[in-house]
Order: C-alpha cells, then structure tokens, then sequence
C-alpha cells in the first residue's frame, strides 16, 4: 500500500489528467461555434448548418463527460486533502461555488436551447444561447484558475489560527482573485484549448482528405472535410505563434515569481550566468536522465538564452541554482523534460501552420500527403501539450501545495490510511480510463456517422438578393 501523500498525490494526478481533456474541448469548441452559428445565421449556407450540428455534438458530449469527471475532484479536496481545504476554505470556497452557480449554470441553460432549439426558437435568440454557451464555458476556466492561480502567488490573506491550524482568511478579495498569476494562466491555458481543437478539426479533415484526394477513395460530403481542415489551419495560423510568443513572457513571470520552478525547468543546481536554453536536450546516461542538470546532458541550445529568457533581455542575467533553495526539491526530471517536451510541441504547431499556410497560398493544400500525414499525427498533441504545461505548472510548484504558505505534505487528510488512500487510487483509475475509452468511443461514433446529410438539414442557403451584393443599393 502507498502512503497517504502519494496515493492522493496520484489520484489527483490521474483524476486531472483525465478530466483535463473535456474542458479543453469544450473551450477550445466554444468559438467555433459561435462562428458557425453566425454564418449559418448570416449565409443560410448548408456547410456552416452540417459544421455546426455535427461539432455541436461533440461539444455536448464533452461537456457532460466534464461536467460528471469535474465535479469529483472538487469532493477530493475534502477527502484526499482535508486540511488544505480546511486551511484554503475561505478563498476556495468563492470561487468554486461561483464557477457552479454563474458558469456552469449558464453554460447548461442555454446548451439546452443551443443543441435542441434551433427550430423552436428565433434566430436572435439561438444566437445569443450559442454565445451564452461559450461565455459559459470560458468563465468556467476563470474561476478555476482564479484558485489555481492563487496557490502559485498567493495575495490579499492573512493567516490566522483557528482549533490550534492555520486558516487563511481573506482581507483583500480583489487582491487574491487578481493575483499576478492570473491573467498569465487564463491567457495561456484558453489559447492552448483553441490551439488543440485547431489540431483536432486539422487532423480530422486532413484523414478525410487524403482518403479521398490521395488515395481515391469515395467520401460522402468531402467538402464539408475540406471546410473543416482549412477553419482548423486557420484557428492553428492565429493561435500557435501566438502560445509560444505568450509563453516566454509566461516563463519570465515564473523566473520573477517562482525562482525554484523555474530553476526545476531548466535544471539549473548551481547558480550561474550565461545560462543557455536547451531547445533539444539529451540525457548522456541514464542518471542525467532521471537526474538532469544542464551542464552535463548533451544539448543543441542558445548560449545565453535561459539567462535572457528569465531577465527580460540580458544574456548575462544570473539564475539562482535548486541548491539555494530549501528541500526538499521538486521532481526535478518530470519537470525538465515536459517542459522541454512542451516547448518542442510548441514549435512544430508553428512549422505545421506555416506549412500548411503556403500549401494553401500555393493552391495544394489538397493534395500534400505528407502535410496530411503530419497533421493527422498531430490530431492529439495539442491535448499532449496542455498535459505537459499543467506538469511543469503543478509538478515544479512542489513541496508547496500553496506557495510558500503550505507544504503539500502538509495538506493531506489527516485520518486517511495508506489502505483507503491506495483503494480508492486504484478505483479512480479504472472508472477514469474507463469514462475516457467511452467518451473515445463516442466521438468515433460521431466522426464515422460523419456531418448531417443533405437532405437532413433544415436550413437551405439564401438565394442571392441585390442587397447581398457590394455596392447594389447605388
């Protein structure tokens, strides 16, 4: 049997890793569409009806799957990490009855309407329920990340003690929920759910196009693929440079904030100048492997470049070394290399937009099997990549499960017993995995079944009128 902090460390673990994926959908959807919805509004063109019906579906299921796997890891706070939830009440407690009560509640209104209404109700009234749904669903991530946020830079408290513990009470609310953490994680994590659903709508139309432009075969609706993989190029132009740009100034908010994160990313022991960013790193042995330090793995890297990288602009800039910092360290290993990973990821969206970008200009967007190839292998690494960034994020905040205020270690339930704790991890396990084998199973379902036919669709395109055209009215 685990011992307690392991066993709820890995069941939160697991239960995050898991649940992540559904509201990364469901955000990451939310502008699509909204988008769709406008256009079938605006044009009355059947693409836009068959996109938005058959992404509707998709949207609907992973936000009930969400939904039943989020509302869990809120218990587990009271069962896996009571103290910390006795402790942290007072400023968890706000914002996660708030996500319920202003986010959720809105978002399962107007879902209602959106996925059952469009003939019930006026086109206003749809319109307006699909940008409900989407503000639902991106306040969901605020007040979630407003916690979060908080633990990484904890603001606006004082400790009191209450019954012989320490409790945080809250004197400036403001300053807690705006805490300098914040708007860097919203920001980042929200552009990283566009950017992988960008991915997912790439690498599905590009599966569909192959089968039919490379290989020949027949594909009902093959423009509705063809739509599909170049909104998703499109969201992937905008959205990847954009993620790698914010993230540098991310990462220097994280030097400036979290000195022993940062130093865990690039496995820097012993302070130093002149730090170079290891774009490409390898281990030299299996040691540097689970031990890493950058002075000893082999590396292609930009001398230099950590050092400017957490100052802002200046080579020389000095990093503060793990060995300054009081034990115990963070998981120094699983730290580096997912950063190294998601970084990497990072890049190769930009190359695959860039990629499909001038295939596109050039007109052979359609017929490029190795770009078809790529982004299909690509259709789950934007999921990949927020896994990552949420273990560099959670992963290199330890020993702290708040910030220089509380010790992970410190924060596990005090009555839990290794047994209960290493039962309910492994019964957390098997029904996670099996809730996402079935949610997989569904989408697979949906994406077989394909878009709407034709004949289903219950909005025809406008015919043209002079007012459509520029210019008709002089």
């Amino acid at each position: 049997m685990l011992e307690p902090v392991a066993a709820s460390r890995l069941q939160f673990a697991v239960t995050t890793i898991v649940h992540i994926i559904f509201p990364v959908m469901s955000m990451g959807l939310a502008p699509f569409l909204i988008y769709f919805t406008w256009k079938d509004i605006r044009t009355g063109k059947p693409i836009y009806e068959q996109l938005r019906r058959f992404w509707t579906k998709i949207f609907a299921i992973s936000f009930v799957v969400g939904t039943v796997t989020g509302i869990v890891l809120e218990f587990e706070f009271g069962t896996n990490f009571a103290v910390f939830a006795t402790a942290a009440g007072d400023l968890f407690g706000g914002p996660l009855a708030l996500e319920g009560m202003m986010a959720f509640m809105l978002e399962a209104t107007f879902l209602g309407i959106f996925v059952f209404g469009r003939q019930r109700v006026g086109d206003v009234l749809y319109m307006i329920s699909a940008v409900a749904v989407g503000i639902g669903t991106w306040l969901s991530a605020v007040w979630i990340l407003v916690a979060n946020s908080w633990m990484q830079t904890p603001r606006g408290y004082e400790l009191v003690s209450e019954n012989g513990q320490q409790v945080v009470t809250l004197v400036d609310p403001l300053a807690a929920y705006l805490n300098p953490r914040f708007i860097w994680m919203y920001v980042h994590m929200q552009n990283a759910a566009v950017e992988s659903v960008a991915l997912v709508l790439a690498g599905l139309g590009a599966y569909f196009v192959f089968r039919h432009h490379i290989w020949g075969y027949p594909i009902e609706n093959v423009d509705f693929w063809e739509t599909t993989l170049k909104i998703g190029l499109v969201a992937l132009i905008i959205t990847a440079p954009l993620q790698v740009l914010h993230g540098d100034l991310y990462a220097r908010h994280v030097f400036e904030t979290q000195p022993q994160k940062f130093a865990a990313m690039e496995a820097i022991w012993e302070t130093e100048s002149y730090v170079p960013e290891y774009i490409i790193a390898f281990p030299t042995s299996m040691q540097d492997l689970l031990d890493p330090r950058a002075k000893d793995i082999f590396g292609i890297g930009i001398p230099g470049g950590a050092s400017w990288l957490a100052s802002g602009g200046d080579p020389q800039a000095t990093i503060r070394g793990l060995e300054e910092f009081e034990g115990p360290q963070p998981p120094v290993a699983l730290v580096f290399w997912s950063f190294r990973a998601m970084v990497g990821l990072g890049f190769w969206f930009i190359l695959l937009a860039v990629w499909g970008g001038y295939r596109w200009i050039r007109g052979q967007l359609l017929e490029d099997d190795l770009l078809h190839l790529a982004l299909m292998a690509s259709t789950p690494l934007g999921i990949f990549a927020v896994h990552l960034g949420w273990v560099v994020t959670e992963v290199g905040r330890q020993p702290w499960i708040i910030q220089d205020v509380m010790k992970t270690s410190a924060g596990v339930s005090s009555d839990l017993t290794g047994t209960e704790a290493t039962v309910t991890l492994a019964g957390f396990t098997v029904v996670y995995l099996a809730l996402l084998v079935l949610y997989l199973y569904v989408v697979a379902r949906i994406v077989r079944s394909g878009p709407p036919a034709p004949a289903d669709l219950t909005v025809t395109e406008r015919p043209e009128t002079p007012t459509d055209e520029v210019g008709a009215d002089d």
